[in-house]
Protein backbone atom coordinates (compact mmCIF):
# COMPACT_ATOMS: atom_id res chain seq x y z
CA UNK A 1 0.00 0.00 0.00
CA UNK A 2 2.47 2.17 0.78
CA UNK A 3 4.06 1.48 -2.62
CA UNK A 4 0.76 2.55 -4.32
CA UNK A 5 0.61 5.83 -2.28
CA UNK A 6 4.19 6.75 -3.25
CA UNK A 7 3.34 6.02 -7.28
CA UNK A 8 -0.04 7.81 -6.54
CA UNK A 9 0.66 10.90 -5.04
CA UNK A 10 3.67 12.27 -7.07
CA UNK A 11 1.13 11.80 -10.65
CA UNK A 12 -1.63 13.33 -8.47
CA UNK A 13 0.84 16.38 -7.13
CA UNK A 14 2.05 17.02 -11.02
CA UNK A 15 -1.40 17.11 -12.66
CA UNK A 16 -2.20 19.50 -9.99
CA UNK A 17 0.84 21.34 -10.61
CA UNK A 18 -0.68 22.13 -14.14
CA UNK A 19 -3.84 22.73 -13.10
CA UNK A 20 -1.57 24.98 -10.35
CA UNK A 21 0.08 26.69 -13.33
CA UNK A 22 -2.74 27.92 -15.46
CA UNK A 23 -4.82 28.60 -12.29
CA UNK A 24 -2.17 31.61 -11.05
CA UNK A 25 -1.67 32.36 -14.25
CA UNK A 26 -5.77 33.24 -15.18
CA UNK A 27 -5.74 35.00 -11.46
CA UNK A 28 -2.29 36.86 -12.38
CA UNK A 29 -4.07 38.02 -15.72
CA UNK A 30 -7.34 38.94 -13.70
CA UNK A 31 -4.84 41.34 -11.65
CA UNK A 32 -3.22 43.12 -14.68
CA UNK A 33 -6.19 43.00 -16.42
CA UNK A 34 -9.56 43.43 -14.46
CA UNK A 35 -12.10 44.24 -17.30
CA UNK A 36 -11.05 40.61 -17.94
CA UNK A 37 -13.02 39.51 -14.87
CA UNK A 38 -16.15 41.34 -16.54
CA UNK A 39 -15.65 39.16 -19.73
CA UNK A 40 -14.82 35.49 -17.94
CA UNK A 41 -16.75 36.26 -14.40
CA UNK A 42 -13.87 36.25 -12.40
CA UNK A 43 -12.86 34.25 -9.23
CA UNK A 44 -14.36 34.11 -5.46
CA UNK A 45 -11.38 33.57 -3.79
CA UNK A 46 -7.96 35.07 -5.38
CA UNK A 47 -5.77 34.62 -2.67
CA UNK A 48 -6.77 30.88 -1.65
CA UNK A 49 -6.76 29.93 -5.49
CA UNK A 50 -3.01 31.44 -5.95
CA UNK A 51 -2.11 29.67 -2.27
CA UNK A 52 -3.63 26.08 -3.42
CA UNK A 53 -1.82 26.54 -6.79
CA UNK A 54 1.64 26.24 -4.85
CA UNK A 55 0.92 24.71 -1.76
CA UNK A 56 -1.54 21.65 -2.59
CA UNK A 57 1.10 20.21 -5.47
CA UNK A 58 4.29 20.73 -3.29
CA UNK A 59 1.98 18.48 -0.42
CA UNK A 60 1.02 16.17 -2.48
CA UNK A 61 4.79 15.71 -4.08
CA UNK A 62 5.81 15.54 -0.03
CA UNK A 63 2.94 13.34 1.21
CA UNK A 64 3.68 11.20 -1.08
CA UNK A 65 8.24 10.72 -0.66
CA UNK A 66 7.20 10.62 3.16
CA UNK A 67 4.30 7.54 2.61
CA UNK A 68 7.20 4.72 2.69
CA UNK A 69 8.79 6.34 6.35
CA UNK A 70 6.02 8.11 7.67
CA UNK A 71 2.83 6.82 6.34
CA UNK A 72 0.76 8.81 8.64
CA UNK A 73 2.34 12.11 8.50
CA UNK A 74 2.67 11.37 4.44
CA UNK A 75 -1.63 10.49 4.13
CA UNK A 76 -2.33 13.01 5.91
CA UNK A 77 -0.48 15.66 3.46
CA UNK A 78 -2.27 13.75 0.18
CA UNK A 79 -5.12 14.21 2.00
CA UNK A 80 -4.85 17.98 2.94
CA UNK A 81 -3.10 18.67 -0.69
CA UNK A 82 -6.51 16.28 -2.13
CA UNK A 83 -9.08 18.85 -0.03
CA UNK A 84 -6.76 22.06 -0.75
CA UNK A 85 -7.14 21.29 -4.63
CA UNK A 86 -11.03 20.64 -4.18
CA UNK A 87 -12.04 23.26 -2.37
CA UNK A 88 -9.31 25.94 -4.62
CA UNK A 89 -10.15 24.66 -8.04
CA UNK A 90 -13.92 22.45 -7.59
CA UNK A 91 -14.02 19.21 -9.01
CA UNK A 92 -14.07 19.49 -12.54
CA UNK A 93 -12.82 17.79 -15.42
CA UNK A 94 -9.30 19.05 -15.23
CA UNK A 95 -9.50 18.45 -11.19
CA UNK A 96 -10.62 15.04 -10.99
CA UNK A 97 -7.65 13.03 -11.90
CA UNK A 98 -5.18 14.66 -9.27
CA UNK A 99 -7.90 15.08 -6.55
CA UNK A 100 -8.60 11.77 -6.71
CA UNK A 101 -5.60 10.15 -7.39
CA UNK A 102 -4.11 12.22 -3.98
CA UNK A 103 -7.27 11.23 -2.03
CA UNK A 104 -6.93 7.32 -2.81
CA UNK A 105 -2.66 7.99 -1.98
CA UNK A 106 -3.02 9.21 1.08
CA UNK A 107 -6.07 6.43 2.30
CA UNK A 108 -3.42 4.20 0.99
CA UNK A 109 -0.72 5.26 3.18
CA UNK A 110 -3.27 5.57 5.92
CA UNK A 111 -4.09 2.29 5.55
CA UNK A 112 -0.33 0.83 5.16
CA UNK A 113 0.10 -0.18 9.03
CA UNK A 114 3.35 -2.15 8.53
CA UNK A 115 5.74 -2.34 5.99
CA UNK A 116 4.87 -3.58 2.60
CA UNK A 117 6.66 -7.36 2.33
CA UNK A 118 8.82 -6.90 -0.34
Amino acid sequence: MRNAALTLGPIGGLWGMLVGFFSFGYTDLLIRFPELAEITGGVANMAMIRTMSLAAPILAIAGAAMARSANLVGGVLLLVASAGMYLAFGFGVFTMLPISMCALAGLLALAARRPDPH
